[in-house]
């Protein structure tokens, strides 16, 4: 392998930050191991985590001219066998190195690797090169159903998968608040009827409301029409899905699945007449 040239000082100690961070990042203990594994000399041991990696990591790449060994050490401690049974962990520790990382133009893929990326100038830069579709939809703050249906799909950057996952998880809702079994319009038509409902988004009371009402159940037969309904059918190399659309998407259904818990439950003997 060529050459890499030397990260430079500031972003070495960033590096150093994020992986021995008090809260999140390795042990003195696994310090100490990964460097020995690494063949990198452990110069301060007994000084604070961060700055004994920093210690040792930046003269390894002064003496190397180099930061050929750094950026293995950091493929060392993110591999993937590392984190078994803890798949969320390691998704929340590589977007926070890679975050770091991307302002020296490079990035630790879900595998383990080293890629290069262009290099962040800003932190927006830095969140979007190391950014995960996980990362970013807890940024937005989306429901927490949304990721329990798709966590891993989203741990393996599966677009199309998470979207199908995800899309399903509003019907299963919508059948645990009413106790129904159907699904698609069959669910959603006699759920949000506006004469009789057995959930209702407001109070009914106005034109508004009602018109409201319909227009939530039209927003949730869309989605199913749009995107459960292809993603079931269609091969995943006829319908890719980016980034991009699976965050739009996914944020869809976590307003939908924040509508349907603030949602009223209509019991069914007091339900008005069609």
């Amino acid at each position: 392998m060529s050459a890499i040239p030397k990260i430079n000082q500031h972003n070495l100690e960033a590096l150093c930050l994020a992986i021995g961070d008090t809260s999140n990042g390795l042990t003195g203990t696994q310090i100490g191991s990964l460097l020995r594994q690494c063949g990198i000399e452990d110069v301060e041991p007994g000084i604070t985590k961060w700055k004994r990696l920093f210690a040792a990591l930046d003269r390894k790449q002064e003496r190397d001219r180099c930061a050929n060994n750094i950026l293995n050490f950091v493929q060392t401690v993110l591999a993937p066998v590392r984190f078994v049974g803890n798949p969320t962990y390691y998704d929340q520790f590589r977007g926070e190195i890679n975050q770091v990382l991307a302002f020296s133009g490079f990035t630790v893929g879900e595998d383990g690797a080293i890629r290069q990326v262009s290099q962040a100038a800003t932190l927006n830069e830095a969140q979007l090169r190391a950014g995960t579709l996980r990362n970013a939809l807890l940024q937005r703050n989306v429901h927490s159903d949304v990721l329990q249906f798709c966590r891993a799909e989203l741990l393996q950057e599966n677009y199309f998968h998470a979207v199908f996952e995800a899309t399903k998880s509003i019907a299963e809702k919508i059948r645990t608040l009413t106790g129904l079994a159907g699904d698609g319009a069959d669910l959603i038509d006699p759920v949000f009827g506006v004469n009789s409902p057995l959930l209702a988004i407001n109070s009914l009371r106005t034109e508004t409301e009602r018109s409201e009402q319909k227009g939530f159940a039209n927003l949730i037969k869309g989605v199913f029409g749009t995107f459960r309904n292809v993603t079931a059918h269609a091969p995943r190399i006829t319908w890719p899905i980016n980034e991009q659309d699976a965050l739009d998407l996914l944020s869809i259904v976590s307003y939908i699945h924040r509508r349907l818990d603030a949602a009223v439950i209509v019991p069914r003997s007091t339900n008005a007449a069609p």
